[in-house]
């Protein structure tokens, strides 16, 4: 019988499909519940899950008796329960650095965006204004940005920053020789000195929330605020109180405590905050390189657990 290995969305690149081949891959579609994949996993117990969608925790797991291997389809690990993994010998691995220049990217148009006010100034134009007599954007170099993670994208965006004439402040306990350009500071010093503030951490129980009403307010007023990482990072609340009080002049953000955005959500229609829905990693170059990277890692651990056996 073929083994199986279980997809938590619609599809996968070619690429990535013919590194599988000889396995069974089946598709969860792009909103699977966690109900949908425990139906699944009995139903063909998979040895291995890409995850895409969707969250990935024990009950899941405990559908799937031969399953041994988590395979992120991306960098961010926060939608699989971990510990449960942990518990049940089951590895998670994840397609680090794939997507890096594609999310680096949304970040720095989010971050012009802001400080040109691309989005309000070409509203403008299409509704018969000129507004070159009172508009004046934002300069960015000179000023200072700062980076909470200083990963493959976080350098990236960091490059990017540097090369606009950008001061690159970073803040990264686990980063080790990093460039020239990005000067390491502590949080308080990050806050206090940056222009402009991007995120590019994964989420934890420990930083969730890490931009909360005290954080903000201890920020320059004015601040732009970027974030392509985790919504959880932020307190959605208190940045939306930041921004209509000009505390935080303009927000750029890719993610968001609750997906898809629903109709109604306050950031919707906040002219000093530019949405866009979670697509900082979604090109076809990225789809194929983070396709090909959670092939190569669940082939990896499955190849060396049969070996060790």
């Amino acid at each position: 019988m073929t083994a199986a290995i279980l997809v938590t969305g619609a599809d996968l690149a070619p690429q990535a499909l013919d590194l599988l081949e000889g396995y069974e891959v089946v598709y969860a579609g792009r909103t699977p519940t966690e109900d949908d994949l425990v139906a699944l996993c009995r139903a063909h117990d998979p040895v291995a899950i890409i995850v895409r969608y969707g969250k990935v925790g024990a009950a899941v797991m405990d559908a799937a008796p031969s399953l041994k291997v988590i395979s992120k389809h991306g960098s961010g690990t926060d939608t699989i329960d971990k510990a449960a993994a942990q518990a049940r010998g089951i590895e998670v691995v994840a397609a680090v650095g794939a997507n890096a220049a594609a999310v680096a990217e949304q970040a720095l148009a989010l971050l012009l965006a802001c400080a040109k006010s691309v989005v309000a100034l070409d509203t403008r134009m299409h509704a018969g204004h000129w507004d070159k007599a009172t508009h004046k954007s934002l300069e960015l170099g000179g000023r200072t940005i700062g980076l909470v993670g200083l990963g493959a994208i976080g350098l990236r965006f960091a490059r990017m920053a540097d090369a606009i004439g950008m001061r690159v402040l970073g803040f990264d306990p686990y980063a080790r020789n990093l460039p020239a350009f990005v000067q390491a500071v502590d949080l308080p010093t990050l806050w206090a000195e940056s222009d402009a503030i991007s995120l590019h951490c994964p989420l934890t129980d420990d930083n969730r929330g890490l931009l909360d009403a005290a954080t903000l307010a201890r920020c320059k007023r004015g601040v732009i605020v970027i974030n392509t990482a985790r919504g959880g990072l932020i307190d959605e609340a208190a940045l939306l109180t930041a921004v209509r009080s000009g505390q935080v002049g303009m927000a750029g953000l890719d993610s968001f405590a609750a997906e898809p955005m629903t109709p109604g959500h306050p950031f919707q229609g906040e002219k000093n905050i530019v949405l866009s829905p979670h697509i900082g990693g979604v090109t076809g170059d990225a789809y194929v390189n983070m396709g090909v990277g959670a092939a190569k890692n669940l082939l990896q651990v499955i190849a060396r657990q049969t070996t060790a056996a």
